[in-house]
């Protein structure tokens, strides 16, 4: 019998035992199959849905092959990192209902952010996944985990999740949750108060769960990394749980210690990517539900379609909507929504590029493009050069040696050099302050 013949009879007899969600999401894309002697060699993405699929459904598909055909003694999951996965036909809907059991209480994790609250998708589907692991059945196998994507993308929300649900199975638990920000504030205050035994005593010897938002913060901070590698390390050596998010991947953070990267890099590290429109006429239908707000098909579909960045700026077009509707009792449509949300749409519309921003800084500064991208280096062309390189940076997220590369070959060493200063410069600079509000506006974009 043919490997895919053999996989696809398998899997009809396997799909009336688990949900639709689970078979859509793990089962049904994995279509690259062939038989090594009794052995059924699947192909699937990394090395996390490897072990995931194995752990959750390996026996009952070897149980299922082997009804099919007698000669199939093995399964083997076998990672190929080029594999493409067929996307689901279908919407992963509908949502399962709430649980009525509301979720303990903690003051630091936001109460909203519950797995119940999430709206499950291809772009998130992996790291929503590692959290319910991490949360829910084997937290040293996946840890640290370290989840990484754009703004507004859900990363908070899955880090108060998972807090949220150890609480549900171990309401003794001692969970820290906060930003990466917090806890350089902390250790500053306890390095000045001189208590720094009680601070090291709260994130070592009185935490179970350590929950920190936005690490990419450290960057930079050689004292405040090397409080936090050894705070790390504690947990990690005591069995502790520990689930970090940035909006950068570990490799991409040079100003990050290469000690600190490594120890990010020894676990699971999954990425959050933008929704696409399945999921995001999901979110906007569980949003409207929550938030009482009739939302039409139509006008569901013109803000998934026009609202293309994040997620939160999506809810963030609904709940404005919505508002404006109930004030001024009219109905929502598409025509209300167009001139409601003009300001959001039009933001969208923008696409940066960095050839736009050095135009854009060149004019400001009275100079020409092939000065930003040549090696000049006095004053008045490496300043704008350094402000060019820091705005893509900011807009468009590129990779340090990327920005190199358009400023005609640059080093990304320089690229992390002008960063870093400019970074520096804007926290007390009033004139950098006022040439970087001059541009973005110039590039349209609102403080």
């Amino acid at each position: 019998m043919q490997a895919q013949r053999l996989w696809q009879e398998a899997l009809g007899r396997l799909k009336s035992r688990v949900s639709d969600q689970s078979f859509e999401i793990w089962l049904k894309p994995l279509t690259s199959v062939r038989c090594e002697q009794a052995t059924l060699v699947v192909e699937v993405p990394h090395a996390f849905f490897q072990e995931w699929i194995q752990d959750h459904f390996g026996e009952d598909l070897l149980h299922s092959l082997r009804q099919v055909s007698e000669e199939i003694q093995q399964i083997r999951f076998e990672v190929n990192e080029n594999l493409e996965v067929a996307a689901p036909e279908q919407p992963l809907l509908p949502l399962p209902p709430p649980k009525t059991k509301p979720p303990l209480l903690h003051p630091a994790l936001n109460p909203r952010y519950t797995f119940d609250h999430f709206v499950v998708g291809r772009s998130n589907q992996f790291a929503h996944a590692a959290c319910k692991a991490v949360a829910e059945q084997r937290p040293r196998r996946y840890n640290p985990l370290f989840i990484y994507g754009g703004v507004g993308l859900g990363k908070t929300h899955l880090l108060n999740a998972v807090g949220h649900r150890i609480l549900e199975r171990k309401p003794k638990s001692r969970i820290v949750c906060l930003q990466a920000e917090g806890f350089l504030n902390e250790l500053i205050n306890s390095l000045r108060s001189d208590r720094m035994a009680e601070f090291r005593q709260k994130y070592r010897q009185k935490c179970d769960v350590l929950l920190m938002d936005d690490i990419e913060i450290l960057a930079g901070k050689e004292r405040t990394q090397e409080e936090f590698f050894y705070t790390f390390n504690g947990l990690y050596e005591s069995g502790k749980t520990i689930v970090i998010t940035s909006d950068r991947f570990p490799k991409d953070m040079p100003e990050l210690e290469e000690r600190l990267r490594s120890r990010f890099e020894s676990g699971i590290i999954v990425d959050i990517q933008a929704p696409d429109l399945e999921t995001k006429l999901a979110i906007l239908r569980k949003k409207a539900e929550e938030e009482q707000i009739h939302l039409s098909p139509e006008v569901a579909l013109f803000i998934a379609e026009s609202v293309t960045s994040n997620v939160r700026k999506l809810e963030g077009s609904l709940i404005r909507l919505g508002a404006f509707a109930s004030l001024s009792g009219s109905d929502i449509t598409v025509d209300l929504a167009k001139n409601i949300l003009k300001n959001i749409l039009d933001e969208e519309k923008k696409v940066f590029t960095p050839d736009l921003v050095m135009k854009i800084v060149a004019a400001h500064f009275q100079v020409k493009v092939s000065d930003l991208k040549s090696a000049r280096r006095n004053r008045s062309f490496a300043y704008p050069r350094q402000l060019a390189m820091y705005l893509i940076r900011e807009l468009m997220n590129l990779s340090f040696p990327e920005i190199g590369r358009t400023f005609g070959g640059k080093d990304h060493a320089t690229v992390i050099h002008a960063c870093k200063k400019l970074r520096s410069l804007l926290q007390e600079d009033v004139e950098t302050q006022r040439h970087l509000q001059a541009i973005k506006s110039a590039l349209g974009i609102q403080a």
